[in-house]
């Protein structure tokens, strides 16, 4: 079976599952929560009071001298007709493939990427960092522009004392294994080729969310490059403001990331879950799972994908931090409360490492091939697609009114994962993730196929999209960035917006990092 996020958000078959034991289709978050932040994985926010302020360039601007970065790189930089050109400025989505950067760096030390800083704020040529490529609008992907291409920074350090210093290029799966073999782990997302940055830029949703919190509440230390160029690390104790605007913020605004330090728990086994109820039952379900997920414990992460069609369909799944046994009674009130029997139900219990293999939908492939295909070994083909986002603050009181919207579209997904437990033990304010209090983000996720092209499909996401947002506010999800969201700002950062801009305009006060929906 070809890999694509479309079979990852479906649901793998029996078959993709065996070599694990498990036996039945899963119910995967999918690569939603691997999406880059607005300009790319590693590009990153500010900080309101930096220690030196960064130096005005605005007035030394020059055409770019590509051959004089190029001298001064480790890594190789590529220009239009360069040999590979074509495939260093792939990024996730195909629908992007027409853009057309000035040059991709392929940065193989923390000094590359300062040259590339520098020669962007003397030219005012646009830079954006990306480490997997899969920004929802294309960011880490500019026209014209310099791509800070950070997957030569890929290493994964675990120490002693249990953290991870991970560089900002490493892809999950990577981080994952790594950590794995060291009996460690990371609340993270799931897709597997997602770059790590963007995923905890952004706030980073995943399966061990709930237990442990959002990736970025795990983060301690990082090293930023920012628009001076000049290397710093920040903390809690340095440059608090910069640390506290990286914790959520969203990537692409005021510097790139070339490492994190997490604080990382000791690896668990874990049940995965799935159960597919019949075609005319979503309402029922979907009113059982958000009143279910909101009573879970902790340690019970769950999704519920609905999927159009008429009438359309849905699936229930997830992950627990505890074993089979303990799982079931759970599983068992839900069937109950939503007063349908599954069609399918199954629970297998994984060590962390197959876990978050089972939901990368790589159970049956290496870790080598559970990576873009093309690199190395790596089997996951790309996939065209149109996404949104919202936030389910409180449970929908009427939810055959989401029913209504997703009936009748054609390979349209509406996800909601929960959030709760751990996440909303920190203060919407402490970090500069908003959504403490959510009850679930949701992402609409419209393919396109030769049958449904992209403007078609982008059309059913939109008025999906709008009409969730009639049912439960504009609030979005950074990750799942989306240049036509109204609001955008607003919606994704709340009541942060505000400070969030002051650190913008202390550490980029020449725009360097500016993009179409950045905080500069």
């Amino acid at each position: 079976m070809v890999v694509t996020r479309r079979t990852v958000l479906r649901g793998l078959g029996a078959g993709a599952l065996g070599v694990l034991g498990v036996a039945g289709a899963g119910t995967l978050a999918g690569c939603s929560d691997r999406a880059q932040p607005p300009g790319g994985p590693t590009a990153t926010t500010g900080g309101a009071t930096p220690a030196t302020p960064p130096a005005s360039t605005a007035a030394s601007t020059r055409p770019p001298d590509w051959a004089g970065l190029r001298g001064r790189l480790a890594g190789e930089l590529l220009l239009p007709g360069d040999r590979g050109y074509d495939a260093a400025k792939r990024c996730y989505n195909p629908l992007f493939d027409q853009r057309r950067p000035a040059a991709v760096a392929r940065c193989q030390r923390v000094a590359d990427v300062q040259a590339c800083v520098a020669e962007a704020a003397a030219t005012r040529v646009p830079i954006a960092a990306r480490s997997g490529g899969h920004s929802y609008a294309g960011y880490s992907t500019p026209d014209a522009g310099l791509v800070v291409d950070l997957r030569g920074l890929a290493g994964v350090e675990v120490r002693a004392d249990g953290t991870a210093v991970v560089g900002a290029g490493a892809r999950l799966i990577d981080v994952y294994q790594a950590l794995a073999k060291a009996g460690r782990c990371l609340p993270a997302g799931s897709c597997p080729s997602v770059g790590v940055a963007g995923l905890t830029l952004g706030g980073g949703i995943g399966v061990l969310t709930r237990k442990y919190g959002l990736t970025c509440d795990q983060l301690t230390e990082a090293e930023v490059v920012t628009a001076d160029a000049s290397a710093r690390t920040v903390s809690a104790t340095s440059e608090p403001e910069l640390f506290w605007a990286l914790r959520g913020g969203g990537g692409g605004n005021f510097g790139v990331v070339t490492s994190f330090t997490f604080r990382t728990a000791p690896a668990p086994d874990l049940t995965v879950f799935s159960l597919r109820f019949p075609a005319g039952s979503v309402a029922q379900v979907l009113g059982a799972w958000q009143d279910w997920c909101a009573e879970a414990p902790d340690e019970l992460w769950t999704n519920c994908v609905i999927t159009s069609g008429s009438p359309p369909t849905c699936r229930v799944g997830g992950c627990f931090v505890g074993s089979t046994g303990a799982l079931a009674p759970h599983l068992d009130a839900l069937v109950r409360a939503a007063g349908t029997t599954p069609s399918a139900r199954f629970s297998n219990q994984l060590s962390y490492l197959n876990a978050m293999r089972y939901f990368a939908g790589c159970a049956q492939r290496s870790v080598d091939a559970c990576h873009p295909s093309g690199e190395g070994g790596g089997q996951l083909e790309r996939e065209s697609f149109a996404a949104s986002s919202s936030v389910l603050d409180q449970p929908l009181a009427d939810p055959d009114q989401l029913v209504d919207l997703v009936t009748g579209h054609t390979d349209l997904d509406v996800l909601l994962d929960s959030l709760g437990g751990a996440v909303s033990r920190v203060g919407a304010a402490d970090t500069a993730f908003p959504h403490r209090s959510a009850l679930a983000s949701v992402q609409v996720y419209a393919e396109v196929t030769d049958a449904i092209g992209p403007q078609r499909a982008t059309s059913a996401m939109r008025e999906v999209r709008d009409g969730l947002g009639a049912l439960v506010g504009g609030a979005g999800y950074v990750n799942y960035i989306d240049p036509d969201l109204p609001d955008w700002a607003t919606a994704y950062y709340g009541g942060n917006l505000d400070r969030l801009r002051r650190v913008a305009g202390s550490y980029d006060p020449d725009r360097v990092f500016a993009f179409a929906q950045g905080l500069a």
